[in-house]
């Protein structure tokens, strides 16, 4: 008998909760106009994530390429010492490689949102 009670009981709470839920949505401020008057965009999600990788993307292109300078300027600096020429060596290469990266990371972003309908311009 007690079983029957508390199922009787929790039955009661699970629906009266639902009841208090089922009040006119359209009368509740829901804050979305809001968003405009306080200066966030209108833009799809999707516009604002290719901004972000496109930017992101471009900012260790340039990384790399100071990367690139950089070995170039240690080699030119070494003196022909072969140690400095070996270390500039290895600077140039990882900045080549780090731009064969971003550039597969790229060719793989516009890969993903060329199969789900995007564009990496950010309009249609």
């Amino acid at each position: 008998m007690k079983k029957i009670g508390y199922v009787l009981s929790a039955a009661a709470a699970l629906t009266l909760g639902h009841a208090a839920a089922a009040v006119d949505s359209a009368a509740v401020d829901w804050g979305i106009g809001y968003a405009g008057n306080v200066g966030l965009g209108t833009r799809e999600v999707r516009d604002v994530a290719v901004s972000v990788i496109q930017t992101l993307l471009g900012i260790l292109g340039i990384l790399a390429l100071i990367i690139v300078l950089i070995g170039g300027f240690k080699w030119m600096t070494a003196g022909g010492n072969e140690e400095n020429v070996a270390s500039a060596k290895k600077t140039i290469i990882a900045g080549i490689i780090g731009l064969i990266i971003i550039f597969f990371a790229y060719a793989i972003v516009a890969f993903i949102f060329n199969v789900v309908g995007g564009s990496l311009t950010g309009t249609e």
